[in-house]
């Protein structure tokens, strides 16, 4: 699969934890950011990527869970209300930047939290952060949703599955515009994390 300017696409959730690491990885000296929709796989091919080169993975639903003292990003949201939880990503988020070099899954709303879009923006001018925006077709994870829709609240009234594609027109304006890379398609998590893994090596080279 080619390596693109603005990429093409990634996961889905086989496993790839039994493939030796690749030697030599270039680990550039910033973090490696994953945006994209919910079931667009950044957690499972974030830690993957952590793995290789040899750093931590953070999965901000996580660490904006635990600011806001719930166990999970799903009940944090409905107990704790839509614009709070905005803003406990948006700290999280920042202090994930400011730390050393890692590998970080954003939440899907992410991006769209205050001050966000423009923590990214800074953190790619400074060459802080390198973005990458997952985006695999609709109907990927649609059936990834189902398989494992977990806790995830509506965003919209609607059923989590049926509310995808609205979301999506909302968000991939967004996404496409922070990003560094865009990886599109369905390929395997071996393939997407090998993808990745190229593409954000030949910015150590660069």
């Amino acid at each position: 699969m080619r390596v693109r300017d603005h990429a093409e696409r990634a996961p889905r959730y086989l496993s790839a934890m039994s493939e030796p690491r690749l030697p030599n990885t270039p680990r550039p000296p910033c973090h490696l950011v994953l945006v994209g929709l919910r079931g667009s796989g950044k957690s499972t091919l974030g830690a993957l990527l952590a793995e290789d080169l040899a750093r931590p993975f953070i999965d901000l639903d996580d660490r904006t869970a635990a600011l806001l003292g719930s166990t999970s990003a799903g009940d944090a949201f409905r107990t704790a209300g839509q614009a709070a939880f905005r803003a406990a990503e948006s700290r999280a988020l920042a202090d994930a930047l400011a730390g050393p070099p890692l590998v970080l899954a954003l939440g899907g709303g992410t991006p769209t939290a205050p001050g966000a879009a423009e923590l990214l923006r800074a953190a790619r001018a400074n060459g802080g952060a390198y973005v990458v925006f997952l985006d695999p077709p609709i109907a990927s994870m649609a059936k990834r949703l189902e398989r494992d829709a977990g806790n995830r609240p509506s965003l919209t009234g609607r059923g989590v599955i049926e509310e995808i594609e609205e979301i999506a027109e909302r968000r991939r304006p967004l996404y496409a515009a922070l990003a560094d890379r865009v990886v599109r398609g369905a390929p395997s998590v071996s393939e997407a994390k090998s993808e990745v893994l190229s593409a954000f090596a030949s910015i150590a080279a660069s």
